[in-house]
């Protein structure tokens, strides 16, 4: 076939060869490709001339009467932009840079795929680039062609399965997409897999944005988190969906609005990070942000990726670190999305056993494929390196590394030798992890791992920072759940947690995953009448804060909210006008103080120097008190499980010398009953405390 019929049938892998200036036998020609139209005009040596019409289809030929250069005429595009012809520009995507990518080591591969603002040649424009190896054809449909497929074919980069294409004139704002045309001829029209912004829903554009120019001013806070490693500092998270936390008479929020007053609030609150449920790019609401389809785009609801930067800079300089949720585990299957990209299941596994998620019905990644895998490492050091994040909460960790999660016998591929562990998901985490704690100091990598595998946290095993605690949620939210006359039968839910404390480095949780689906508000899970539910969350969070482990609190939990977490409503924030609310949110702010003011509380979380039992036998009375101690720092914590009060309860300790009560979340102002201890009653041997009820104490003791 000639090259007129290639580009007519949307299937030419080498347009640049053909289309542009070109010598020929008669001199030079500028072929210009234009299906529909019926005459072209361009600008040659700043003259207009026009083009002639050689074939029907819409091939366009001017012949130049003196010889000239390729800088020296320019076409229009159909949206009327007079600029420099694409087709006589070289590749913009290198050797080293394909070589690399179908290695899988790319790490830097955001700054190559997708939509690039470069100059060339002293022309500024758009450089495009897409991987689709199966891909019959590839062409770029956007604003400057009115997204007509037909237009701007891509030239392929050979065995890399990378398209390419640079558009002169275009800038950020350009709305695109690309065209793919399947080996059986089927056309699908894709949003791009590293757009930086996207359309808002249910518009599914991607748009060019410039997100590598922003003017950044948090330098300190970037140079204390990698002199100063976070988990050697207190940590306790706020976990926010941000178009739930505040509304300000719109649909959504302004990541601008929610800079100003969620960094305020996290200063006075005494939180030190907040982690965001995702905020990349999804089309569905309902999904939280979890059906991830643009990985390297901050979502549109909010604000441009540039607002979302601005966001990220004003936490940090108000000393709020960020946590994004980040998802690899799974992506939807939309058709403008990932799904089947080139008409074939491409960063999806073809078999539906690998390949879909029964519990989601969304897409698993193959993690064994290279280019899938440089793909998610470029989206986490994208977010770490580009935006400035702190760290990563890894979405879903076992439904990746095990082949069998959530499936029956029969509907699972075991591996290679016979297992159940998706070993190219575990050389993909390893690899994940080693490369941002080579690139990024400081940035943490959590794991949100629901199973028993070993070394989530091991330098010699996935190599994650921080694992989510979740046998201790379970095991203390159905403690807490608990009659509360029958909790002594149950003290062992409360003490099972310390014999793995220090097996993992573990982050506690009390996420949005256990106040939704039925599952009720951490109040109304509470038993009891009013004032025993407002003591039990207060009970609960001082204990978590007193519990070895970094912390996380979902939003609204501080507030004492009633109704489970909807994420089309704002938080109910008028509840703090009523005194047990407004001091449930006291004695949270106080007991977050605390803890950064004591050493002894965050300073050895992973190891037992940190921790040691003083009683944890007074089953009867459900009671827990044991030591918590860091560097020159020491307190003794106190649990009353039960609402009774105990007068003079002795705690053995010997050689005090003086006890001073630090916290008690019985006091009235938090909406307790205010049996507190003033003045502690103490011998050499130990001491008398006024044990409160429903409540924990924290106390400092000096030695003879």
């Amino acid at each position: 076939m000639s090259d007129i019929d290639w580009l007519d049938r949307g299937c030419h892998h080498q347009p640049h060869a053909f289309l542009g200036l070109h010598d020929t036998p008669e001199g030079q020609a500028i072929r210009l490709w234009r299906p529909g139209a019926s005459e072209i005009h361009l600008e040659v040596l700043g003259s207009m001339v026009e083009a002639k019409c050689v074939d029907a289809r819409g091939l366009f030929v001017y012949v130049p009467s003196t010889k000239i250069l390729s800088s020296q005429y320019r076409i229009y595009h159909r949206s009327g932009l007079l600029a420099h012809d694409p087709y006589v520009f070289w590749p913009q995507v290198g050797e080293t840079d394909c070589f690399l990518f179908n290695k899988g080591c790319h790490y830097e591969l955001f700054r190559v795929l997708g939509a690039q603002l470069r100059e060339v040649d002293s022309v500024r424009g758009v450089s495009f680039a897409v991987w689709a190896p199966n891909a019959k054809g590839v062409s770029l449909v956007a604003d400057c062609n009115h997204f007509d497929g037909r237009a701007l074919p891509m030239r392929s980069l050979g065995s890399s399965g990378i398209w390419e294409l640079f558009v002169p004139g275009l800038a950020a704002g350009e709305k695109y997409k690309f065209e793919v045309r399947s080996q059986f001829d089927y056309l699908r029209v894709k949003s791009d897999p590293f757009a930086f912004c996207c359309e808002l829903r249910p518009q599914t554009a991607s748009i060019v944005a410039d997100v590598f120019s922003y003017p950044w001013r948090d330098e300190d806070w970037m140079r204390k988190r990698r002199e100063r490693p976070a988990l050697k500092r207190p940590m306790n998270v706020y976990e926010v969906h941000l178009g739930s936390w505040k509304h300000y008479g719109r649909e959504f929020p302004s990541y601008g609005e929610l800079a100003m007053d969620l960094a305020a609030y996290c200063r006075t609150m005494g939180f030190s990070h907040v982690e965001l449920l995702p905020v990349m790019e999804h089309p569905f609401d309902e999904s939280w942000g979890y059906q991830v389809s643009g990985f390297f785009a901050a979502t549109s609801r909010y604000g441009s990726p540039q607002e979302f930067q601005q966001f990220v800079e004003h936490l940090h300089r108000e000393g709020i670190g960020v946590i994004l949720d980040w998802v690899p585990a799974h992506f939807p299957l939309d058709e403008f999305s990932l799904a089947r990209f080139d008409g074939t299941a491409l960063y999806e596994h073809e078999d539906p056993r690998k390949g879909l998620h029964p519990h989601w019905q969304t897409a698993i990644f193959n993690y064994g494929r290279r280019e899938v895998m440089n793909f998610l490492i470029a989206s986490a050091l994208f977010w770490l390196e580009v935006m400035h994040v702190d760290a990563l909460r890894v979405d879903a960790v076992a439904s990746m590394i095990y082949l069998d999660y959530g499936r029956k016998a029969g509907e699972w591929i075991p591996n290679a030798d016979g297992g159940h562990v998706n070993v190219e998901a575990v050389e993909l985490i390893k690899h994940l992890n080693s490369i941002v704690h080579e690139r990024c100091p400081g940035a943490l990598m959590i794991a949100e791992e629901s199973s028993a595998y070993m070394g989530v946290t091991h330098s010699q095993g996935l190599g994650f920072d921080l694992k989510w605690n979740m046998g201790w949620m379970n095991d203390t939210l159905r403690y807490f759940s608990k009659d509360l006359m029958y909790r002594k039968f149950h003290q062992n839910d409360l003490t099972f947690s310390l014999l793995y404390a220090f097996s993992e480095q573990f982050m506690l949780v009390l996420s949005h995953d256990e106040v939704v689906h039925g599952k009720g508000s951490l109040l109304n899970k509470m038993p009891g009448p009013d004032w025993q539910k407002f003591a039990n969350v207060r009970l609960l969070y001082s204990y978590m804060m007193c519990h070895p482990g970094k912390k996380l609190l979902f939003m609204g939990a501080e507030l004492g909210v009633w109704h489970e977490w909807y994420s089309k409503t704002s938080l109910d924030w008028s509840l703090l006008d009523h005194p047990l609310h407004r001091g449930l949110s006291h004695c949270i702010q106080e007991m977050n103080h605390l803890y950064h003011r004591l050493p002894a509380l965050w300073a050895f979380d992973f190891s037992w120097e940190g921790y040691e039992w003083i009683d944890f036998s007074d089953e009867e009375r459900s009671i827990l008190v044991y030591w918590r101690r860091g560097e020159n720092s020491q307190v003794i914590c106190v649990h009353n499980f039960t609402p009774e009060f105990y007068p003079s309860y002795w705690i053995n300790v010997k050689h005090v010398k003086a006890v001073r009560e630090l916290m008690n979340t019985d006091e009235e102002r938090f909406g307790g009953s205010g049996k507190t201890n003033p003045n502690i009653a103490f011998q050499s041997d130990g001491f008398l405390v006024d044990l409160s009820p429903l409540a924990t104490l924290v106390l400092e003791v000096d030695f003879a």
